[in-house]
């Protein structure tokens, strides 16, 4: 079962997530063998983190629950809220996969909001600058809720253009860079 979570960030919080960074680290190297994607959104103004994002194959829900709520910055206070959704992997592959490799050219994280019947619930034939994509889900998997993508695009309205235009309540777009420990 594939899981979508997003932390975001509390304002003031990057002293206390820079303190903690060691500490998420070592957590997330627990979760290696089920992460599809990972890492962290970013400031548009000065590139600081604003959240991360994993993305993951767990048992079920309450294993999700666990991940998300017992991660060192949760537990610490660093994050206002997390998005937890089940998530289906169109793709079928994790970042490492990615033929565009992780540093070359702009990356987005976009996150559309909805409700009704679904969209988006089949990859994009023009697959060449998705980095992982699928619906968001109710816990049973039964009901979309909305679709997240991480993008390659030159600019944030490209990335916007990975979902159907009109289908969303909000989408989002935030600045988005592979995560993991550094080498």
């Amino acid at each position: 079962m594939e899981f979508f979570c997003y932390h975001r960030d509390r304002p003031g919080s990057l002293p206390l997530r820079d303190e903690l960074l060691e500490r998420h680290w070592s957590y997330m190297d627990g979760y290696a063998k089920e992460m599809i994607a990972r890492g962290p959104t970013l400031s548009d103004a000065d590139g600081d983190p604003t959240g991360s994002v994993h993305i993951l194959d767990l048992p079920d829900p309450a294993a999700a629950r666990a991940f998300a709520f017992d991660e060192p910055g949760y537990q610490a206070g660093v994050y206002r809220d997390v998005l937890l959704r089940r998530w289906r992997n169109l793709l079928g592959r994790t970042m490492w996969d990615f033929p565009g490799g992780p540093t070359d050219g702009d990356r987005y994280l976009v996150l559309g909001l909805g409700a009704g019947p679904g969209a988006d619930l089949t990859a994009p034939p023009d697959r060449d600058e998705l980095i992982a994509y699928g619906p968001l889900l109710s816990d049973d998997g039964a009901t979309w809720l909305g679709t997240a993508a991480l993008v390659r695009a030159p600019d944030p309205d490209t990335a916007r253009t990975s979902l159907t235009p009109g289908r969303y309540a909000v989408v989002e777009v935030h600045h988005w860079q592979f995560g993991g420990r550094p080498s």
